[in-house]
């Protein structure tokens, strides 16, 4: 039988598991395999990113976005350590992605040589599968092992390569493994059913809790919803999985939340958990009732006391449990709700319309929202801004990226490439704040060198907000959170991208118009001023840490007049 190295049989296999781009950085102990993608003969396109952390980044967000495993590869040593905060964003939101690293030449392991660190040993933590490779004949084997692991147990796949075995010919015969994983689908128990469906037949106040496991359920959770008169609190990753517009939404919860979703949850008799494992219970009610839909058993009852859980996919176990519920008549509770976030919806638009000098984040958003394609995908990074998205930007069709577990900044940038490759015929945008933009602004010149036409906005306030918020709701005086300022529309054009700047209101409209019908990358520098992000319902610990800043702060370096003091005060309370 005709012999192939073991890195052209890999290249073949990842095609057969419909992987179609592989981020990261070419080098001296992963060369070998480079020089198989380098062939024609595969339709696999290696993307070169200028930072490996933007390979993993965009190897996640690709997973996010599509349901596909994500690749990302990357040399021994420096180039391994640097994949790690992109694998651990996939780790901690549940997205499978398969990282290749390279390793020192086989039989070099274990001498100390040059670059050579123990990446078993450091992956360990971050992956659900984690082997070094150590014979030429193993690599397709492991390999279908790696990615059927990463989807099965939604996480990281590594493997470790020395970079000689890929160039080592192999029969590869027996064959043990395929590329093929099947996805099993998880029934519920009528027992599990009819219990659930009591506790909602018997409540006056249901209230639902959704999150990301219901993006493939989102029919079925509508109709749950309308025939349990239930509204939705939705959590950050769970974006998009019901229209903003719908009635039943009351939007976020916690710090991102609205005050419609915070009272619901203070005023419900059943919280209905769907797709979720919410962590901040603080949000939560304190001993109310629960039920909870997922279709990992781990999870249910891992971060509240229910009373009762289902065991399935979301759509089946949705659909099922519909059918056993009453219509609720009294939808009274429903109807409040729906009054108290026509009251919001109306509150915040007053800060989205509004021409300010300097601007407002929420100015931003809303413009954004009016130029932005129905069915874009949205790439938030993390800080404010995800507060700003989060309230402010009315979901309809879009997607909506973002590093929700793990929270690292500078995922906008290399999710908004991976969305413009994976799906390139939808409008690809990345929401950036200045200090997450400038962790990753690198690789700019990457989306210039791929062509691809995305628009980055950036609300440039000069400095780490959230940051500085957390600093004053703890009591304490703001300290090193002011970023040095820079033209990120002159920088965009340094890289070949097409820069704007945007100072005043009228500016913000024909920015997005152009941006948005460009195809190129174009980079908004929106210049806002400084906004906190208050949550929708500021609790009394909050108000008591921000008024002791504000006390400190007066009282210390006398830079807050007397009736700014007052009414600071009176806006907490």
């Amino acid at each position: 039988m005709p012999s192939k190295t073991a890195g052209h049989v890999m290249t073949e296999l990842l095609e057969q598991w419909g992987v179609g781009h592989i981020y990261g950085i070419p080098g001296d102990s992963i060369n070998e395999f480079i020089e198989e993608l380098r062939h024609e003969r595969n339709n696999l396109t290696f993307i070169q990113t200028r930072h490996e952390e933007v390979a993993a980044l965009a190897a996640a967000a690709e997973a996010k976005l599509t349901g596909q495993i994500g690749v990302c590869l990357s040399i021994a040593g420096p180039g391994a350590v640097h994949l790690l905060n992109g694998l651990y964003d996939a780790k901690a939101d549940g997205v499978p992605v398969l990282a290749i690293a390279g390793q020192v030449a086989s039989d070099e392991i274990g001498r100390d040589s040059f670059q050579e660190i123990k990446l078993e040993q450091m992956f360990e933590d971050v992956a659900v599968f984690n082997q070094q490779v150590h014979t030429a004949e193993a690599l397709p084997d492991l390999l279908n092992q790696a990615i059927r692991t990463a989807y099965s147990k939604k996480g990281v796949a590594v493997l470790t390569v020395s970079d000689d075995l890929f160039a080592q010919k192999i029969k590869w015969e027996p064959v043990y493994t395929s590329p093929i994983y099947l996805k099993a689908d998880i029934e519920p128990k009528k027992e599990h059913l009819v219990t659930c469906a009591q506790y909602i037949n018997n409540a006056k106040k249901p209230v639902i809790l959704a999150g990301q496991g219901l993006k493939s359920a989102k029919e079925e959770l509508l109709a749950f919803a309308d025939k349990a008169a239930a509204p939705i609190v939705i959590t950050l990753p769970a974006k998009g999985v019901v229209p903003d517009s719908h009635p039943h939404f009351l939007g976020n919860l916690g710090q991102i939340g609205t005050k419609p979703a915070y009272e619901a949850m203070e005023e419900c008799d059943l919280l209905i958990m769907l797709g979720t494992s919410f962590p901040y219970r603080d949000y939560l009610p304190d001993d109310t009732p629960a039920i909870q839909l997922d279709s990992d058993p781990a999870k249910i009852g891992k971060r509240y006391p229910v009373n009762a859980g289902i065991v399935s996919d979301a759509a089946l176990g949705l659909k099922e449990l519909t059918e056993y519920i009453e219509y609720k008549e009294d939808r009274r509770f429903l109807d409040a709700c729906t009054e108290h976030m026509k009251h919001w919806w109306k509150e915040i638009e007053k800060d989205e319309t509004e021409a300010t000098h300097p601007l407002k984040p929420q100015q931003v958003i809303a413009r954004l929202q009016d130029a932005a394609a129905e069915d874009a995908v949205l790439s938030v990074d993390v800080g404010t801004v995800t507060v700003w998205m989060a309230r402010h930007f009315k979901m309809k069709k879009q997607d909506f990226i973002v590093s929700s577990w793990l929270a690292t900044m500078g995922c906008g940038l290399p999710g908004a490439i991976a969305a413009s490759l994976a799906e390139p015929e939808r409008q690809s945008i990345a929401i950036c704040g200045d200090g997450g933009f400038s962790m990753v602004m690198q690789d700019l010149p990457t989306a210039v060198k791929y062509k691809l036409p995305i628009t980055v906005v950036i609300l440039n306030n000069e400095n780490l907000g959230m940051i500085e918020y957390e600093q004053r709701v703890k009591g304490n005086i703001d300290y090193v959170t002011q970023l040095q300022n820079m033209d990120y529309a002159a920088f965009a054009e340094s890289c070949g991208a097409k820069g704007i700047k945007v100072t005043k209101h009228e500016e913000l409209a024909p920015a997005f118009h152009e941006a948005l019908n460009s195809n190129e990358p174009v980079v908004i520098d929106a210049v806002i001023g400084d906004e906190p992000p208050l949550p929708g319902k500021i609790t009394y610990g909050q108000a008591k840490g921000f008024s002791k800043y504000m006390l400190k702060n007066f009282f210390e370096n006398q830079k807050i007049e007397m009736p700014s003091l007052k009414k600071s005060l009176k806006r907490l309370f």
